[in-house]
């Protein structure tokens, strides 16, 4: 009986709203596609909640009894909306009116306009949502298009979450599928994957507190400590987000994705250098999760050579690296715990004081953890990294005393490929690397070494090895599963089944050569 074809998997929501605007996107590079996809998404989202708040409205005053033509003066009342925190969307920026055009030649000016008068409604969005749908080299058939299809979208396919929730992880998938498409050296940069986002606030558990993310890129940090308070019965409200972002466009990207998601968030009033301009200098953070850029060469300025921030040591001119953990560290509060990715040359560099500063860190008591990540969990960045985890009180914190050890990880071995370019981490992954952690930072936890995997190591190895915390120095070789074969035997057959593969090699080729000598006659 003939084998019945593997049916393909249904394609989610994210993906066949994916594969239809990158259809869409014609010969427009992808760096600036994304603004112009990301962007309709957003007005899609501010009009969805308002037109479900002005229902909402409009029901509760049926309700009292308030006949219809008496309701507009509170259905226009723009305070029954910020009290809920809603936008207020003006009447030519709502979806209907955008959809109603979308076959128009003036499309793009119709959504510039929608763009310009949402703005100057709402304050908090001032300067944020791209103003470029006129511009002459945006095809306005494909963009008509592309506005039907976003209009697709709505409370009918929620899935049971709500249409926030779908249209948040349509901009997640979105962001991480432009990462992908992305070329050149700072290609995908924005944007965190999301096995590396899981992994750091599984780690941390950030159930409370101030969450602070100083290269916050799209904000993926911030949503994902969001996520991880509602998952354990937690609110959004009980975390308070701080952040900061150097490239103007990827600021506004955040604005957008933690608008989307309902999350108050204080990113500066502007984007800016995080050493020089640095627009929180007073905070003092429960939590730390930061992806900054790795080994920044053209970071350094003349005013940082006394900053008070380089406690440890001033970093190198040439390597941002150590620049950024003393950053973390002087912005956690007294109790605070900091995760972050660095390049695994953070590990083990000592070129230009970077080894006086880690051997600094180490004996202060900062450094409380360090996993070595698998390769490919980047869509720019193919080598293995490195997530650090500091932590201003080890002393307790909750936790059990963890004075003169650190935990060392090696993840090297998990993840599979997601695709030709990048891998993922399950859920049961991230589970084994984040429990590993509370296990051994957790009274009575139950920790024990696991060989080729994780160690907890005193200082004074630390010391011995010159302060190198690579983890594959300290945890050894996993142990290898006996299948009871005797070796001289298990090394008899093996060589036999080489010297049979080396013979059947020969034959191959005496055939090859035979049918090309009958080609040539």
């Amino acid at each position: 009986m003939a084998r019945q074809a593997k049916k393909a998997p249904a394609k989610s929501l994210e993906q066949r709203l994916w594969d239809a605007a990158d259809a869409l996107r014609g010969n427009q590079e992808p760096s600036e596609y994304k603004h112009v996809v990301l962007g309709l998404v957003f007005l899609k989202y501010i009009s969805d909640r308002f037109e479900a708040r002005r229902q909402e409205i409009n029901d509760e005053l049926a309700a009292d009894g308030i006949a219809e033509d008496k309701r507009e003066r509170f259905l226009e009342d723009r305070d029954e909306y910020r009290s809920h925190n809603v936008f207020w969307v003006p009447a030519e920026a709502r979806w209907e009116s955008i959809q109603a055009k979308a076959k128009l030649p003036e499309i793009g000016q119709f959504i510039d306009t929608a763009m310009d008068l949402i703005e100057k409604a709402n304050p908090v969005i001032r300067g944020v949502l791209p103003r470029n749908y006129g511009r002459e080299g945006l095809d306005k058939g494909r963009l008509g298009q592309l506005v039907d299809l976003i209009g697709s979208i709505g409370f009918t396919e929620t899935d049971d979450h709500g249409s926030d929730d779908v249209l948040g992880r349509v901009y997640e998938y979105f962001l991480g599928q432009f990462a992908g498409k992305e070329t050149g050296k700072d290609a995908g940069a924005f944007y965190t994957p999301r096995s590396v986002v899981k992994t750091l606030v599984e780690m941390l558990e950030p159930f409370h507190g101030r969450v602070y993310d100083p290269a916050c890129g799209s904000g993926g940090m911030f949503v994902q400590s969001a996520e991880f308070v509602k998952a354990h019965g937690g609110k959004r409200t009980d975390i308070s987000v701080y952040g900061q972002e150097f490239t103007d466009t990827t600021w506004k990207l955040a604005k957008m994705n933690l608008a989307l998601r309902g999350i108050e968030a204080d990113l500066g009033d502007r984007s800016a250098d995080t050493f020089t301009q640095d627009l929180h200098p007073d905070l003092r953070a429960d939590f730390i999760l930061a992806n900054p850029p790795f080994n920044v060469s053209n970071w350094w300025d003349a005013k940082l050579q006394d900053d008070p921030r380089w406690k440890y040591g001033t970093p190198p001119e040439g390597n941002a690296n150590f620049g950024w953990v003393q950053h973390f560290i002087h912005h956690l509060s007294p109790r605070g715990t900091a995760g972050f990715v660095l390049a695994n040359g953070s590990v083990s560099s000592k070129s230009a004081g970077e080894g006086e500063i880690r051997r600094r860190l180490v004996e202060a008591e900062l450094v409380d953890c360090i996993v070595t990540m698998p390769d490919r969990l980047f869509y720019n960045v193919t080598i293995p990294v490195t997530l650090w985890f500091v932590s201003k009180d080890r002393h307790g914190n909750g936790h059990r005393r963890r004075e003169g050890e650190v935990l060392l990880i090696d993840a090297r071995k998990l993840g599979s490929m997601e695709n030709r370019r990048l891998r993922v981490l399950s859920d049961e992954e991230i589970a084994r690397i984040s429990g590993t952690y509370h296990e051994w930072r957790n009274h009575d936890g139950g920790y024990a070494d696991v060989p080729g995997f994780c160690r907890a190591v005193g200082r004074g190895e630390i010391e011995a090895l010159d302060y190198v915390l690579t983890p594959s120095l300290y945890v050894g070789a996993a142990a290898s599963m006996s299948d009871g074969e005797p070796l001289p035997e298990k090394v008899e057959r093996l060589s036999q089944e080489l010297f049979d593969e080396f013979r059947r090699g020969r034959e191959l080729e005496d055939v090859i050569a035979q049918q090309l000598k009958e080609l040539r006659a």
